[in-house]
């Protein structure tokens, strides 16, 4: 509640305008917080939360492959008294109690993850030997995966390569940042699909898989990803959507394709997930324009 005060423009410190006010800003001491007395709803009249299913993409005696949609994270947060809806969870519904627990026994099935608010293919070894299998194949850098990002801002460049190093933000621990020294080695190639006035549709190609890697790298040459609240780029003016605009409320981001090799035939597969409505809804409408 305290947030959505915040990113709506209601809450004021001191004489620091409104629109300054982001739900990151550090207050110093003596300052005034104003804001308008939150309305709490009634438990009877409150919205019930949203319901996921598994949307199969791929199945067989040892891959499942899901198109995963944006609000579901990939497993159980540790230290978390409320278990939010999760890949993990859905996936041994689907597939029984047996799924390769090599990650951790919160994490069955898991071999690799997307953000919560990332929608798009996620593969889910159903067997030991095919989670062994598939996490060779990630560490070694062999899978190919694929991304569509619509972004602000216009490249100078139809593709280029970003190679920056990343490691955990100085202040902030659940995020990642662009450092000098130490950290680890990221790179991400992208390219132009469709430009428009002030924002880019990308297809970006990561070679490495750290977190938050794209959203990170794409901020730090002055694209920022729509509907991403945590990485922004400084460099931008406009970081809203034009007024009329449809807001897809996430930060828009699809793993559209994933390239890898079975774990017992070895034969090379590929899996792609359609960019679902939200993502196509704000694309027609800056092609329109």
């Amino acid at each position: 509640m305290a947030k959505r005060l915040v990113e709506s423009g209601a809450v004021s410190v001191d004489g620091v305008p409104e629109k300054k006010i982001k739900a990151a800003f550090s207050l110093e001491s003596g300052q005034v917080v104003r804001f308008p007395t939150p309305q709490f709803e009634d438990d009877t009249e409150r919205e019930a939360p949203p319901t996921f299913t598994l949307r199969v993409v791929f199945e067989d005696s040892y891959l499942l492959v899901i198109d995963k949609q944006p609000g579901l994270v990939a497993h159980r947060p540790e230290h978390c008294k409320v278990i939010p809806p999760n890949v993990a969870d859905l996936a041994v519904e689907h597939c029984g109690p047996g799924l390769p627990r090599l990650a951790g026994d919160d994490r069955p099935g898991i071999v690799h993850r997307l953000d919560k608010d990332t929608s798009g293919i996620m593969v889910v070894p159903k067997t030991d030997e095919a989670f062994h299998f598939v996490r060779s194949q990630f560490k070694a850098r062999t899978t190919v995966k694929e991304y569509r990002a619509i972004a602000f801002g216009e490249p100078r460049f139809d593709s280029d390569y970003v190679e920056k190093r990343l490691a955990p933000h100085p202040r902030f621990g659940d995020r990642m940042a662009v450092v000098q020294e130490g950290g680890k080695e990221a790179l991400t190639y992208y390219e132009v699909v469709e430009r428009f006035a002030g924002f880019t549709d990308f297809r970006c190609k990561p070679k490495t898989g750290r977190t938050h890697q794209i959203r990170v790298h794409m901020m730090s040459i002055g694209h920022s990803l729509v509907g991403d609240r945590v990485y922004r780029s400084r460099n931008v003016v406009n970081r809203e959507l034009p007024r009329g605009a449809p807001d897809p409320g996430r930060q828009c981001l699809h793993a559209e394709r994933l390239t890898l090799k079975h774990p017992r035939t070895h034969e090379e597969m590929q899996f792609e997930a359609e960019m679902p409505e939200d993502m196509k809804a704000l694309l027609r409408w800056l092609q329109a324009r």
